[in-house]
């Protein structure tokens, strides 16, 4: 992983919140699989992190939650990015020893990435990856060469070097992927609002990223064109930040973002604006 494509002025995903449907245990699930460490929690919430200090993941129970919805927007999954390729290959020693008969674990390798999949006990999708080195990234004219092809899983295990002891301290939230309802619309909202650019276009879906990442977004109607957002206090996403370089640039996303017509509306500490398919965005101020 690098850190360039996660600090300014680089526009990335700060932290990922999602509803459960019972936070004891998801708590427990998320513990015993990442090592997640708690900085925050309540009756109905708790903020995870893999240093102590900054969360990257934040689970909450709604009163009254509703199951997980088929067919509609909404996430699809979070990813989180590892270090290095060593950390994935513990990782993958660990959830065999420990998940192996419990877990159905996709696996694959991106060109830009290689990648674990699986689901939370609520059916939240998960993606846990780690970066190639982004000089061996293939470019052309703007477009980053991504697919999904199998991955040497023998490969990656030779580069264990150590048991998993949870996750290490530079583990950051790599990218979100969202369900939308329209591909034009949602483009013209990332691209035009908040100012992504699209790195790879796949059937039905968009991966858009800024600084020259492989993606900090990934976009797909694969739910249907014209999805319906899921009913308030459902299983799935609750909110995403994205955190901007400073003040000033956030301002230039707001003005950007009601030009398109997006309705931004301030809280405490950040503003908060929904992208055309319903998906909640906080923007925030990198520290």
């Amino acid at each position: 992983m690098e850190k360039k494509f996660f600090q300014k002025p680089t526009t990335y995903v700060g932290e990922v919140s999602i509803n459960v449907t019972n936070l004891k245990n998801s708590l427990d699930f998320y513990q015993r699989i990442f090592g997640f460490q708690i900085v925050e929690q309540t009756d109905r919430r708790i903020a995870l992190s893999a240093d102590g200090i900054h969360p990257i993941l934040v689970l909450e129970q709604p009163e009254n939650i509703q199951p997980k919805r088929g067919r509609t927007t909404g996430l699809y999954h979070f990813a989180i990015l590892l270090p290095r390729r060593a950390d994935l290959a513990n990782f993958l020693q660990h959830l065999v020893e420990t998940e192996g008969q419990t877990l159905r674990l996709g696996a694959s390798d991106h060109y830009v990435s290689e990648a674990l999949y699986f689901d939370d006990p609520d059916g939240n999708g998960i993606e846990v990856a780690a970066d190639k080195p982004s000089s061996s990234w293939s470019w052309d004219n703007g477009t980053v060469d991504m697919a999904t092809v199998a991955l040497d899983a023998n490969g990656l295990m030779a580069e264990r070097d150590k048991a998993w002891d949870g996750l290490p301290k530079d583990t950051v939230m790599g990218h979100i992927h969202l369900h939308v309802a329209d591909l034009e619309e949602t483009e013209n909202f990332y691209v035009n609002g908040l100012g992504f650019d699209i790195v790879t276009r796949y059937p039905g879906a968009l991966f858009a990223s800024t600084g020259g990442y492989h993606h900090h977004l990934g976009l797909n109607v694969w739910n249907g064109v014209g999805a319906p957002a899921p009913a308030k206090d459902t299983v799935g996403l609750n909110y995403y930040t994205l955190v901007l370089a400073d003040e000033e640039t956030r301002q230039e996303k707001i003005a950007s973002l009601q030009r398109v017509g997006a309705e931004v509306n301030s809280e405490s500490n950040y503003y908060v604006v929904k992208d055309p398919a319903g998906n909640t965005i906080q923007l925030r101020v990198s520290e």
